[in-house]
Protein backbone atom coordinates (compact mmCIF):
# COMPACT_ATOMS: atom_id res chain seq x y z
CA UNK A 1 0.00 0.00 0.00
CA UNK A 2 1.10 3.38 -0.62
CA UNK A 3 1.11 5.34 2.38
CA UNK A 4 2.23 8.48 1.08
CA UNK A 5 -0.27 8.79 -1.36
CA UNK A 6 -3.52 7.68 0.55
CA UNK A 7 -2.57 10.23 3.09
CA UNK A 8 -2.31 12.90 0.75
CA UNK A 9 -5.85 12.26 -0.75
CA UNK A 10 -6.99 11.90 3.15
CA UNK A 11 -5.92 15.10 4.01
CA UNK A 12 -6.79 16.93 0.55
CA UNK A 13 -10.25 15.72 2.31
CA UNK A 14 -9.61 16.64 5.21
CA UNK A 15 -9.47 20.68 4.14
CA UNK A 16 -12.33 20.32 2.00
CA UNK A 17 -14.46 19.02 5.29
CA UNK A 18 -13.36 22.21 7.14
CA UNK A 19 -13.86 20.13 10.80
CA UNK A 20 -9.97 19.12 11.64
CA UNK A 21 -8.29 21.87 13.36
CA UNK A 22 -5.56 21.50 11.64
CA UNK A 23 -6.65 22.39 8.76
CA UNK A 24 -7.82 25.84 9.08
CA UNK A 25 -5.95 28.66 8.74
CA UNK A 26 -4.93 31.31 10.79
CA UNK A 27 -7.21 34.64 10.86
CA UNK A 28 -6.08 38.14 9.33
CA UNK A 29 -6.24 39.24 13.45
CA UNK A 30 -3.89 36.84 14.60
CA UNK A 31 -1.55 37.30 11.31
CA UNK A 32 -1.47 41.70 12.49
CA UNK A 33 -1.00 40.75 16.24
CA UNK A 34 2.50 38.53 15.12
CA UNK A 35 3.74 41.19 13.36
CA UNK A 36 3.52 43.46 16.45
CA UNK A 37 5.73 40.90 18.30
CA UNK A 38 2.35 39.21 19.75
CA UNK A 39 2.29 35.84 18.58
CA UNK A 40 2.87 31.79 19.27
CA UNK A 41 2.40 28.58 17.50
CA UNK A 42 1.63 25.21 18.68
CA UNK A 43 2.98 21.51 18.08
CA UNK A 44 0.36 19.81 19.95
CA UNK A 45 -3.20 20.75 20.75
CA UNK A 46 -3.65 23.27 23.15
CA UNK A 47 -0.34 24.44 24.77
CA UNK A 48 1.54 27.12 23.30
CA UNK A 49 5.44 26.52 22.65
CA UNK A 50 7.39 28.02 24.83
CA UNK A 51 8.99 31.74 23.27
CA UNK A 52 12.58 30.55 24.68
CA UNK A 53 12.60 27.70 22.42
CA UNK A 54 12.68 30.12 19.47
CA UNK A 55 15.86 31.52 17.80
CA UNK A 56 16.28 35.43 17.45
CA UNK A 57 14.21 36.26 14.09
CA UNK A 58 15.08 36.96 11.22
CA UNK A 59 16.01 33.18 10.50
CA UNK A 60 15.11 30.52 7.58
CA UNK A 61 12.61 28.28 9.29
CA UNK A 62 11.03 25.07 7.72
CA UNK A 63 7.84 24.44 8.54
CA UNK A 64 8.06 20.26 8.11
CA UNK A 65 4.94 18.31 7.18
CA UNK A 66 3.42 21.38 8.81
CA UNK A 67 0.55 22.88 6.28
CA UNK A 68 -2.67 23.83 6.97
CA UNK A 69 -2.39 28.12 6.92
CA UNK A 70 -1.44 27.72 11.04
CA UNK A 71 2.24 27.97 12.23
CA UNK A 72 3.64 29.51 8.67
CA UNK A 73 1.85 32.25 8.23
CA UNK A 74 2.46 33.18 12.26
CA UNK A 75 6.20 32.60 11.98
CA UNK A 76 6.34 34.95 8.60
CA UNK A 77 4.56 37.73 10.05
CA UNK A 78 7.03 37.27 13.14
CA UNK A 79 9.98 38.29 10.81
CA UNK A 80 10.90 34.40 10.34
CA UNK A 81 11.67 33.42 6.14
CA UNK A 82 9.26 30.09 5.96
CA UNK A 83 9.48 27.65 3.98
CA UNK A 84 6.50 25.17 4.45
CA UNK A 85 6.59 21.37 3.18
CA UNK A 86 3.74 18.76 3.08
CA UNK A 87 2.47 16.20 1.70
CA UNK A 88 -1.15 17.85 1.03
CA UNK A 89 -1.80 19.87 -1.70
CA UNK A 90 -4.42 21.54 0.03
CA UNK A 91 -2.94 22.01 3.32
CA UNK A 92 -0.42 23.77 1.39
CA UNK A 93 -2.85 25.68 -0.40
CA UNK A 94 -4.01 27.13 2.84
CA UNK A 95 -0.65 28.32 3.70
CA UNK A 96 -0.90 29.92 0.11
CA UNK A 97 -4.12 31.88 0.96
CA UNK A 98 -3.10 33.37 3.72
CA UNK A 99 -0.20 34.69 2.39
CA UNK A 100 -1.64 36.12 -0.70
CA UNK A 101 -4.26 37.62 1.85
CA UNK A 102 -2.21 38.90 4.61
CA UNK A 103 0.97 39.72 2.21
CA UNK A 104 3.32 37.33 3.33
CA UNK A 105 6.39 36.03 2.15
CA UNK A 106 6.11 31.94 2.73
CA UNK A 107 7.85 29.27 0.12
CA UNK A 108 5.63 26.29 -0.03
CA UNK A 109 7.04 22.73 -1.18
CA UNK A 110 5.09 19.41 -1.94
CA UNK A 111 6.91 16.28 -0.66
CA UNK A 112 7.24 13.31 2.13
CA UNK A 113 8.95 14.74 5.11
CA UNK A 114 11.04 11.34 5.67
CA UNK A 115 12.98 12.95 1.99
CA UNK A 116 14.07 16.11 2.02
CA UNK A 117 16.01 16.19 -1.30
CA UNK A 118 14.50 18.82 -2.19
CA UNK A 119 16.65 21.07 0.25
CA UNK A 120 20.50 21.22 0.57
CA UNK A 121 22.57 20.39 4.05
CA UNK A 122 22.27 22.83 6.42
CA UNK A 123 19.63 25.08 5.05
CA UNK A 124 17.73 26.38 8.42
CA UNK A 125 18.15 27.60 11.48
CA UNK A 126 15.22 25.91 13.00
CA UNK A 127 12.56 23.51 12.26
CA UNK A 128 8.53 23.58 13.12
CA UNK A 129 7.22 19.96 13.15
CA UNK A 130 3.94 19.75 14.76
CA UNK A 131 2.03 16.21 15.09
CA UNK A 132 2.35 14.52 11.95
CA UNK A 133 4.66 11.37 12.08
CA UNK A 134 1.64 10.16 13.09
CA UNK A 135 0.57 9.13 9.50
CA UNK A 136 4.14 8.05 8.64
CA UNK A 137 5.27 4.22 9.43
CA UNK A 138 8.59 4.87 10.64
CA UNK A 139 9.65 8.46 12.18
CA UNK A 140 13.24 7.43 12.06
CA UNK A 141 13.61 8.80 8.80
CA UNK A 142 12.40 12.28 9.62
CA UNK A 143 14.83 12.89 12.08
CA UNK A 144 17.98 12.63 9.98
CA UNK A 145 16.63 14.34 7.13
CA UNK A 146 15.80 17.20 9.98
CA UNK A 147 19.58 16.83 11.56
CA UNK A 148 21.16 16.99 7.73
CA UNK A 149 19.25 20.49 7.13
CA UNK A 150 19.54 21.71 9.98
CA UNK A 151 22.38 24.15 10.34
CA UNK A 152 24.87 23.61 13.42
CA UNK A 153 23.00 24.73 16.81
CA UNK A 154 19.74 24.88 14.58
CA UNK A 155 16.71 23.31 16.67
CA UNK A 156 14.24 20.52 16.11
CA UNK A 157 10.66 21.77 18.16
CA UNK A 158 8.44 18.61 17.17
CA UNK A 159 5.08 17.06 18.23
CA UNK A 160 4.08 13.74 18.72
CA UNK A 161 1.31 11.59 20.19
CA UNK A 162 1.58 9.52 23.59
CA UNK A 163 2.00 5.97 22.04
CA UNK A 164 -0.90 4.59 24.80
CA UNK A 165 -3.42 6.56 22.90
CA UNK A 166 -3.42 3.88 19.99
CA UNK A 167 -3.58 0.83 22.60
CA UNK A 168 -7.35 1.16 22.26
CA UNK A 169 -10.33 -0.43 20.70
CA UNK A 170 -11.46 2.50 18.54
CA UNK A 171 -14.95 1.46 18.27
CA UNK A 172 -15.33 1.13 21.67
CA UNK A 173 -13.33 4.25 22.47
CA UNK A 174 -16.31 6.50 20.39
CA UNK A 175 -18.74 4.83 23.26
CA UNK A 176 -16.89 6.00 26.02
CA UNK A 177 -15.21 2.87 27.09
CA UNK A 178 -11.60 2.51 27.26
CA UNK A 179 -9.96 -0.86 26.37
CA UNK A 180 -6.76 -1.54 25.86
CA UNK A 181 -6.90 -3.98 22.34
CA UNK A 182 -3.34 -3.51 20.33
CA UNK A 183 0.14 -4.16 21.51
CA UNK A 184 1.99 -1.03 20.48
CA UNK A 185 3.60 -0.12 18.12
CA UNK A 186 0.32 -0.46 15.72
CA UNK A 187 -1.92 1.15 13.16
CA UNK A 188 -5.59 1.36 13.01
CA UNK A 189 -5.39 -1.15 10.15
CA UNK A 190 -4.45 -3.69 12.70
CA UNK A 191 -7.34 -6.10 13.80
CA UNK A 192 -9.86 -5.12 11.22
CA UNK A 193 -11.09 -7.99 8.97
CA UNK A 194 -9.95 -7.09 5.28
CA UNK A 195 -14.02 -6.19 4.99
CA UNK A 196 -13.14 -3.50 7.72
CA UNK A 197 -9.94 -2.32 5.87
CA UNK A 198 -11.71 -1.82 2.88
CA UNK A 199 -14.20 0.53 4.74
CA UNK A 200 -11.22 2.80 6.13
CA UNK A 201 -9.16 2.91 3.16
CA UNK A 202 -12.87 3.82 0.95
CA UNK A 203 -13.77 6.32 4.12
CA UNK A 204 -11.09 9.27 3.42
CA UNK A 205 -9.92 8.99 7.03
CA UNK A 206 -5.75 9.08 7.05
CA UNK A 207 -3.90 6.01 7.78
CA UNK A 208 -2.56 6.21 11.14
CA UNK A 209 0.94 4.10 13.51
CA UNK A 210 1.73 4.61 16.63
CA UNK A 211 5.16 5.09 17.40
CA UNK A 212 7.41 4.31 20.63
CA UNK A 213 9.09 6.90 22.79
CA UNK A 214 12.24 5.14 22.17
CA UNK A 215 11.74 5.72 18.19
CA UNK A 216 10.30 9.40 18.36
CA UNK A 217 13.09 10.24 21.24
CA UNK A 218 15.74 7.82 21.50
CA UNK A 219 15.14 8.59 17.22
CA UNK A 220 16.31 12.15 17.65
CA UNK A 221 19.30 11.40 19.90
CA UNK A 222 20.26 8.58 17.19
CA UNK A 223 20.43 10.98 14.85
CA UNK A 224 22.53 13.22 16.69
CA UNK A 225 20.32 15.82 18.43
CA UNK A 226 20.76 16.78 21.95
CA UNK A 227 17.14 16.78 23.51
CA UNK A 228 17.24 20.42 25.50
CA UNK A 229 13.15 21.11 26.04
CA UNK A 230 9.86 18.74 26.66
CA UNK A 231 6.33 19.06 28.00
CA UNK A 232 3.46 17.61 27.77
CA UNK A 233 -0.28 18.56 26.63
CA UNK A 234 -3.94 17.03 26.48
CA UNK A 235 -6.66 17.60 24.09
CA UNK A 236 -9.22 20.73 24.40
CA UNK A 237 -12.42 19.99 26.71
CA UNK A 238 -14.64 20.57 23.90
CA UNK A 239 -13.12 17.52 22.62
CA UNK A 240 -14.44 14.90 24.69
CA UNK A 241 -11.21 13.29 24.58
CA UNK A 242 -11.85 10.55 27.24
CA UNK A 243 -7.61 9.39 27.68
CA UNK A 244 -6.93 13.25 28.64
CA UNK A 245 -8.91 13.00 31.66
CA UNK A 246 -6.23 10.09 32.60
CA UNK A 247 -2.93 10.95 31.06
CA UNK A 248 -1.08 13.91 28.51
CA UNK A 249 -2.16 13.03 24.92
CA UNK A 250 1.01 14.74 23.47
CA UNK A 251 4.13 15.53 23.99
CA UNK A 252 6.63 18.36 22.62
CA UNK A 253 10.66 18.40 22.34
CA UNK A 254 13.16 20.74 21.59
CA UNK A 255 16.23 19.12 19.85
CA UNK A 256 19.27 20.90 19.48
CA UNK A 257 21.96 20.49 16.58
CA UNK A 258 25.35 20.71 18.34
CA UNK A 259 27.47 23.38 16.84
CA UNK A 260 30.53 21.50 16.74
Amino acid sequence: MDTREHNRIAWDRQVEWGGNPWTIPVGPEQVAAARRGEWSIILTPTKPVPRAWFPPFPCDVLCLASGGGQQGPILAAAGARVTVFDNSPRQLGQDRMVAERDGLEIVTVEGDMRDLSAFAGESFDLIVHPISNTFIPDARPVWHEAFRVLRPGGALLSGFDNPVIHAFDQELYERGVLRVAHALPCSNMDGLSEEERQRLLESGEPLEFSHTLEEQIGGQIEAGFLIAGFYEDVNPPESNELVSIYMPVCFATRAIKPAI
